[in-house]
């Protein structure tokens, strides 16, 4: 289509389903920190003023799984019982041993068979400086803002849990203005509606947008708090459950995703490694200049080592051969379960500051490292 308007969603690392995410993977980061073979596959449940962990675990790790949890609620700024969910709130841990079944396709000599049968895609584009698409990238930098004002104490008013949403114009496949911005944000019961919006319009809106060089629309295209207020944030009013934010975790919905999440898994688990793997090749291909646009798909059977596929789609946007690309990508990357783990060092902790934010488009990972070929 010559034009159209697409909408991403992101939200900040105190809600719900976010919370369980970032105590699924503590968990992973405190296995991997002390047994770099470890196998994890943690499921958080956080409802009101309770918290469950269930799934497996092989390690010789000795985890506090209590204090990891505990540790993981207060740091995200739920602290008052009062709001029906704290570091105080029940905890109950259902974490049992991995089976022998599964682990045994999993450690073989001398390989690496996939944790989990599935696909995986990834993807990257020239919209943004990170190669990701505008309107996830920018509702990400909203929630963090959000969060980053909040936790300077910036805006006193704000409280944990929140939403973004951005909807960009689109015009011949390229992003040419910003359509709608939409804010949901917790607050104490002293500030007001227009208090809040007139805050999040002026601290969170603008400067981001400022610095991906967008104008902002009209105040009729705005919108913060739709139902006018929210005073009690997190699990109180809504449960939250590890995985449950895919298409936030990956590219806003813009590019297809596989039917796994990641937080919670070891890297044996190709829902998670074999994504990285393929941002990584997608990534590096645009970066490279050999495409404008890449869809990078894997395809796993549990206990086998090797893909049953690989495929590269630039959408017509590639400035060399099909048998470039692949050649491209068999020099960046062999794409077995053990040779994804070495080449981008994934067995060691570096899994909890994904947890929010979403996995992709962020510096510091090393799928998102740019290489030379």
């Amino acid at each position: 289509m010559k034009k159209f308007l697409f909408t991403s969603e992101s939200v900040c690392a105190g809600h719900p389903d976010k919370i369980c995410d970032q105590i699924s993977d503590a968990i992973v980061d405190a296995a991997l920190a002390q047994d770099p073979t470890s196998h994890t596959g943690i499921e958080t449940v956080a409802g009101a003023d309770k918290i469950c962990l269930f799934g497996e675990v092989k390690t010789k790790a000795k985890i506090n799984y209590e204090k990891i949890v505990r540790d993981t609620v207060k740091r995200l700024g739920y602290t008052v019982p009062a709001w029906g969910f704290s570091q105080k709130s029940l905890f109950q841990n259902y974490v049992h041993e991995q089976s022998p079944e599964i682990n045994m396709g999993v450690a073989q000599d001398g390989e690496v068979g996939a944790g989990d049968q599935g696909m995986m895609f990834g993807y990257a584009c020239d919209e943004t400086p990170e190669l990701m698409p505008l309107p996830i990238q920018l509702a990400h930098a909203l929630t963090r803002r959000i969060d980053d004002t909040r936790e300077k104490g910036k805006l006193t008013w704000l409280r944990p849990d929140g939403k973004t949403q951005v909807t960009v114009r689109y015009e011949k496949g390229k992003p040419v203005s910003i359509a709608k911005l939409v804010a949901a944000v917790a607050h104490d019961e002293q500030t007001n509606a227009e208090q809040v919006r007139s805050d999040i319009i002026k601290y969170i809106f603008k400067p981001i947008l400022k610095q991906y060089n967008f104008a902002m629309p009209s105040d009729a295209d705005i919108i913060v708090n739709g139902t006018g207020l929210w005073h009690i944030p997190g699990p109180q009013s809504d449960a939250g459950l590890t995985g449950r934010k895919i298409i936030v975790d990956t590219y806003g919905g813009y590019a297809r995703v596989g039917g796994g999440a990641f937080s919670g898994k070891d890297p044996s688990k190709v829902d998670r490694s074999g994504a990285y793997a393929a941002r990584y090749i997608a990534k590096n291909i645009v970066a490279a200049g050999l495409a404008t646009k890449c869809e990078v798909g894997l395809a796993y059977v549990i206990g086998q080592p090797q893909p049953l596929m690989q495929t590269i789609d630039t959408f017509g946007t590639a400035t060399v051969s099909e048998k470039a690309l692949y050649n491209f990508k068999d020099k960046l990357i062999d794409t077995s379960v053990k040779s994804i783990i070495e080449t981008l060092d994934l067995a060691r902790p570096i899994y909890s500051p994904t947890g929010a934010y979403g996995h992709f488009g962020r510096k510091g990972f090393p799928w998102e490292k740019v290489v030379s070929i």
